[in-house]
């Protein structure tokens, strides 16, 4: 009987497992790099073993120093989690060998379906149906492919290709993104379906020889191949998802397997199947079963491990409908660049639990208040999870969820996920692995464009009353109060837009005399002067440093705004934004070389496409950054010649850090 478990893992996945520990009696040991001390999940655990560093390959993927952890800490079992080595067979063999419950699957069913190619090899003699695969680029016989990593999961290493000339540098890129994230560089190229569905088949097996389908999951709502939007059940009909639980059974068959894993399918417009991969692991997207199932598959996990037989016989009936969402620091629209930063505030309203099942809506996150996104690990923040009566139901309880949500300090795709879910085209169970590709809209901020003046002012309304309730005198004055009441007070905001001049005048009595917002000058077509409208009628009704009441032309509306020293959020009934404060007198700073292309976020330099002096075109690759264990590409935004290249390969930057200058052509011409 395990008495005290290990999690070699981070974040929320590291409390999801013990909250189930909690709930059986089990202690709990945390290990963590050092990005991590301070992290929720270490102050939850029971022990907590520092792993020094902060590098994934430096803490979270060194067996030794899991190994040693476990043995100062006195655990007589370890969960690998998810990521990291939770399908590293090496690992599952070493805690073994060390006399300790490795809970999950079998070392050698892991190292089976850890080699992709050899799985599909393996599988495919099993009955279960495949895609056309190759080994090498002479090898293709049409296009368009995927170009997948053979090691590890979770999007990274995947490049589609849609004709030959991009072939040989989608396998070279894929095989550097695949050693950097799994230490493994081995790639294969399989045949690439238009408007495929994601759906995957949760399956457990005990050591007693019973394999079950536990449901299965539609996941194909995807960024950069990785799952954004996960549900349970997958709409389909009745007679296909059988054979899409034979078919997972009878792979979990043919390699004898123990514990809880998904074997992940692709499903063609004309209803036929392929098998992706099987994860032999927990996977992210469990909640959704947990909750229309009623299983708590931790629990399972740890039953199994412990040698029982599982407490059900047959597939479990389903109840409801559950759908998850992953929400993650980035920005979708730029590419969903990660984003780093301190989480000054994090709050979903609504939530009736956390790690567990429950009605409602279900919070798994591995931050709070204070949390420091790095650029060391994934970038997703938590999952958010509702589970209602109908897809409908739960689709617009998450959506509501997510809208009212406040989260400070760090970019989120937050507003994506809102607009997916309540796009008419994924309430009619029209989507697939493209689904964003074909859906610009989607990554439109919620907040509309023409509110951003009332934003703007109910932000200057909050910071002055912020000031005035800081005053060392008179802070009993209305804000602003002058003896002649003629001039305005006047605040500039950066915002999503640009920059916004707030001018607004209060009377004697602090009600709301006057106001005008105008853009100040700046780039971009959002930027191109229009033809001045009034502003909307608006009456103050109340300000205070946290809460500003408006009435908007006849509606009464409230604005939550939060000031982080010069950043200030606003939360509203549409929408929210993030707005910078200038200063009125802003101190002189280095001006930077026409044409810097600046870090977008802290990270390394892996490689240098181009020289000082080479000419190049608009869109070329100039270097390529790696942050949270992805490539970003930084291309010359014009074309121009390189003057300056001040990183080397190898070299680590901070978010601003000048990466490259390009003088346009007309500036080089002689």
């Amino acid at each position: 009987m395990i008495t005290r478990l290990l999690v070699a893992n981070r974040g929320e996945i590291a409390r999801r497992v013990f909250a189930t520990c909690r709930a059986l009696g089990i202690q709990t040991v945390a290990v963590h790099s050092d990005a991590d001390t301070d992290a929720p999940f270490v102050a939850e655990a029971d022990q907590a073993v520092r792993l020094p560093g902060n590098t994934p390959a430096g803490t979270y993927l060194r067996i030794e120093a899991l190994l040693d952890a476990a043995g100062k800490a006195g655990a007589d079992a370890v969960h690998p989690g998810y990521g990291f080595l939770a399908e590293n067979a090496d690992f599952a063999a070493a805690v073994t060998d060390a006399g300790l419950t490795w809970v999950g699957p079998p070392a050698k069913a892991i190292a089976a379906m850890g080699d992709k190619l050899a799985a599909k090899a393996l599988l495919a003699d099993a009955g279960v149906p495949m895609l056309p695969t190759w080994t090498a680029e002479e090898q293709v016989t049409g296009f368009p492919v995927l170009v997948k990593a053979s090691a590890g999961g979770g999007g990274r290493g995947m490049r589609i290709v849609r004709d030959a000339a991009g072939l040989a540098e989608a396998i070279a890129s894929a095989r550097r993104e695949a050693a950097s994230a799994f230490g493994d560089g081995t790639v294969f190229i399989e045949r690439y379906v238009e408007r495929g569905r994601h759906v995957e088949v949760q399956i457990v097996g005990d050591r007693q020889g019973t394999i079950l389908a536990l449901g299965e999951r539609d996941c194909s709502v995807q960024r950069r191949h990785q799952k954004i939007v996960e549900e349970a059940p997958a709409v389909v009909p009745p007679e296909l998802r059988e054979r899409l639980h034979e078919a997972a059974v009878a792979a979990g068959r043919a390699v004898d397997y123990v514990g809880a894993g998904t074997v992940e399918f692709l499903l063609a417009p004309d209803g036929a199947f392929h098998f992706l991969e099987m994860n032999t692991r927990l996977q992210v997207e469990h909640p959704v079963t947990e909750a229309v199932t009623g299983l708590d598959l931790v629990r399972l996990q740890l039953l199994v491990a412990e040698g029982s037989p599982l407490p059900l016989a047959a597939t479990p009936p389903v109840e409801g409908h559950a759908i998850e969402v992953r929400l993650c620091a980035e920005e979708p629209a730029q590419g969903f660049r990660p984003a780093t930063g301190t989480l000054h505030r994090f709050t979903i309203p609504g939530v009736a639990g956390e790690f567990t099942r429950v009605e409602g809506v279900r919070l798994d996150s591995g931050v709070a208040d204070g949390s420091v996104i790095g650029m060391h690990y994934d970038s997703m923040l938590a999952k958010v999870i509702a589970w209602g009566r109908t897809r409908d139901e739960a689709a617009r309880m998450l959506a509501s969820s997510l809208a009212r949500a406040e989260i400070h300090g760090v970019a989120t795709n937050r507003d994506l996920l809102v607009r997916v879910l309540r796009s008419r085209q994924f309430g009619a169970v029209e989507v697939d692995t493209g689904f964003l590709d074909r859906h610009p809209e989607v990554f439109a901020p919620l907040l509309p464009v023409a509110q951003l003046p009332v934003v703007a002012l109910a932000a200057a309304l909050a910071s002055a009353d912020a000031r005035r309730a800081a005053a060392p005198v008179l802070a009993g004055l209305p804000s602003g109060w002058r003896n002649v009441p003629a001039f305005p007070q006047v605040a500039h905001f950066d915002g999503p837009d640009g920059e916004i001049e707030l001018r607004y005048r209060l009377d004697r009595t602090g009600a709301l005399a006057e106001w005008s917002a105008s853009p100040v000058a700046g780039p971009g077509p959002a930027r191109e002067p229009t033809e001045a409208e009034p502003p909307p009628a608006v009456t103050l009704l109340e300000a205070t440093p946290e809460r500003v009441v408006l009435d908007v032309d006849g509606v009464r509306r409230v604005y939550r705004v939060h000031q982080a020293g010069s950043e200030v959020f606003v939360d509203g009934p549409d929408g929210a934004v993030s707005l910078v404060e200038l200063p009125r007198f802003p101190l002189p700073t280095a001006e930077l070389a026409a044409g810097s292309l600046l870090a977008p976020l802290p990270g390394a330099v892996t490689r240098v496409h181009v020289e000082v002096g080479q000419r190049v075109a608009a869109g070329d690759p100039l270097l390529t950054l790696e942050a949270m264990k992805l490539e970003h590409p930084v291309l010359a935004p014009t074309d121009g010649v390189v003057t300056e290249l001040p990183v080397p390969a190898g070299g680590q930057v901070e978010t601003g850090a000048v990466l490259a200058v390009v003088n346009p052509l007309e500036e080089t011409s002689s």
